[in-house]
């Protein structure tokens, strides 16, 4: 039997598995990220790719899988932006919230699927569901962790749970067409309703008054 992972055309058999794994996930992401976006099907997202039913279970078990594969790798992407953001360090704690939620909506500016993706609320799969509460808890942490707070006590988990929540309402809001404004001016309201849930729970500093 021909080995299936043999080189063909110049191109060994990992990276073809690889190539074709990558437009099911970019049509995974057309399908769930367009404006009308609904339900993945097997026979559906090989239609978009351009690829038949045997190269989508070489990669993906099911359509939920595929669904999740797609789903990690808008989030995983966004996430390491934004701790780049904060991470990038010598400014104030207002300062750190403004580049984390600048990084974040332009990136959704520049593909607005990956929005649909995370925040939507079209998109209400089970899978989809499940992944978004994982991401909730995800930012909350990471919101924790570089808050500043001097403890991480009932009333610092609340406000972080409370803007990121609230940062993906608004977001899903603006993608939706709910929220009529600019990307600075969505910027600038995220800032001002995310900084005042937490301010008050920073360590008294010179520099949250700036």
């Amino acid at each position: 039997m021909a080995d299936p992972l043999r080189p063909y055309g110049g191109e060994n058999g990992a990276d073809r598995v690889k190539r074709r794994r990558a437009a099911l996930v970019q049509a995974a992401l057309e399908i769930l990220g367009s404006p009308d976006g609904g339900p993945i099907s097997v026979r559906g997202v090989c239609r978009e790719a351009g690829l038949t039913a045997r190269y989508f279970y070489e990669s993906f078990e099911d359509a939920d899988a595929l669904v999740a594969a797609t789903y990690d790798e808008v989030v995983f992407d966004i996430a390491a932006a934004a701790q780049e953001a904060v991470v990038a360090g010598g400014r104030s704690p207002r300062d750190q919230i403004s580049a984390v939620v600048r990084v974040i909506v332009d990136r959704i500016d520049a593909d607005q699927r990956r929005g649909r993706v995370l925040f939507s609320q079209t998109l209400l799969s089970g899978k989809l569901a499940a992944k978004r509460m994982d991401t909730i808890l995800m930012f909350a942490a990471l919101t924790m962790q570089n808050s500043g707070a001097q403890d991480e006590g009932p009333e610092v988990q609340g406000a972080a749970h409370f803007y990121v929540g609230g940062f993906g309402q608004v977001l899903s809001a603006w993608i939706d067409g709910r929220i009529d404004c600019s990307t600075d001016e969505l910027v600038d309201l995220c800032v001002k309703m995310m900084y005042g849930a937490v301010s008050e729970l920073l360590p008294k500093r010179a520099d949250q008054n700036h």
